[in-house]
């Protein structure tokens, strides 16, 4: 969604921090410490930061609290918001944090700091990032997991990652979890807005019928509100204008997230791929105070205008494992949200069916 927090202010200069945090991933072959093993992970969080600096600054310790709360296997960020390593010029590497100057030192550092401060030391952490401070994910799974692979890519392939940062795609030996940031729709026929949103779509319609070998949880910042119970306002979302422009099809009118060309597009990844929506499922009726994830500015023509655009979809194969799945904010003061324009999501999943060997 359009953002209404400012950007991420310079930093000083500082000396070259001593902290040199190690590569996480099954991807970059590291040995990781032996821990008791679990199968799969059961408990999962996705949270939009929007700026995970600026949440480590201003809202660190009510956020760490919330975690160590609810104690999830696995969190999804979505907008990051640091850039990749590499200096000016040179080829970028979106798995890791940009460390080359002094102010991304110590940007790295106060980030990694709050990384390895309970309860956040209990998980590794895989990272796939813009070249800028834009967009960009992250993935953090307990050390008591072990992912059979990490990629950053819908195509799958481990050392690519997709432009942006906007895809982590974890597989486990039960089950795939995939965290993404969606492209805006934006308000255009440009090849940065409607244009890139259906190229997205295409992509990700694509994924999930490739990818039905394995049970998936697609979570994450999907930019997009199914239904109109998924919005506080339908008709002013429906209505919603950039500077008086009109889009040639009607189809694309309205506020991003919420065009009925988005929707339907959703609507058949949903159908294609065998999907479910988690929250929907146990949730039938609509809740104008916890049933959305977005929130618009609390001054000006959005204050109170909500959407719920982050979501845990799961494959039909997991929708009778579906024990809880709750939106952690509320009302239009943004209660919940720790600082961002958006509040966590979690999903629970019972235990599954263990299979016995014959005797």
């Amino acid at each position: 969604m359009k953002r209404f927090f400012k950007p991420i202010e310079k930093e000083g200069s500082a000396k070259k921090p001593s902290l040199s945090p190690s590569k996480h991933g099954a991807e970059n072959g590291d040995a990781l410490p032996e821990v008791d093993v679990k199968k799969e992970p059961l408990k999962f969080l996705t949270w939009n930061a929007n700026s995970l600096l600026l949440r480590v600054k201003s809202n660190w310790p009510e956020f760490s609290s919330f975690v160590s709360n609810l104690d999830p296997d696995v969190i999804a960020i979505q907008e990051v918001r640091m850039p990749a390593a590499g200096s000016k010029g040179a080829p970028k590497k979106p798995g890791e944090l940009k460390d080359d100057t002094s102010s991304s030192r110590e940007e790295k550092q106060i980030l990694m700091r709050a990384l390895s401060s309970p309860p956040f030391g209990n998980y590794h952490v895989w990272w796939s990032l813009a070249d800028t401070k834009y967009a960009g994910t992250a993935l953090l799974v307990k050390k008591c997991l072990r992912p059979l692979k990490v990629s950053f890519s819908l195509d799958g392939t481990v050392s690519k990652h997709e432009p942006d940062g906007r895809v982590i795609l974890a597989e486990f030996e039960t089950l795939r979890i995939l965290n993404t940031y969606a492209p805006n729709n934006g308000w255009k026929e440009e090849e940065n807005s409607f244009q890139r949103r259906r190229k997205w779509d295409k992509r990700l319609l694509e994924f999930v019928v490739r990818s039905s070998d394995k049970p998936l949880i697609w979570c994450g910042d999907l930019n997009v509100s199914h239904e109109d119970i998924d919005v506080s306002h339908p008709e002013f979302f429906s209505a919603a204008k950039m500077n008086g422009y009109v889009p040639p099809n009607k189809e694309d009118c309205g506020q991003p997230g919420f065009t009925l060309a988005e929707r339907k597009r959703f609507g058949a990844i949903l159908k294609e791929g065998r999907l479910v929506d988690a929250y929907r499922y146990l949730h039938k009726e609509k809740d104008m105070e916890c049933g959305f994830s977005w929130s618009g500015h609390p001054i000006g023509k959005y204050r109170g205008k909500r959407m719920r655009i982050d979501y845990f979809i799961v494959s039909e194969k997991l929708k009778e494992r579906v024990a809880e799945c709750e939106m952690h904010g509320k009302g239009i003061e943004l209660e919940g949200f720790y600082g961002s324009d958006h509040c966590p999501v979690s999903l629970q999943l019972s235990e599954g069916c263990k299979k016995t060997n014959d005797m």
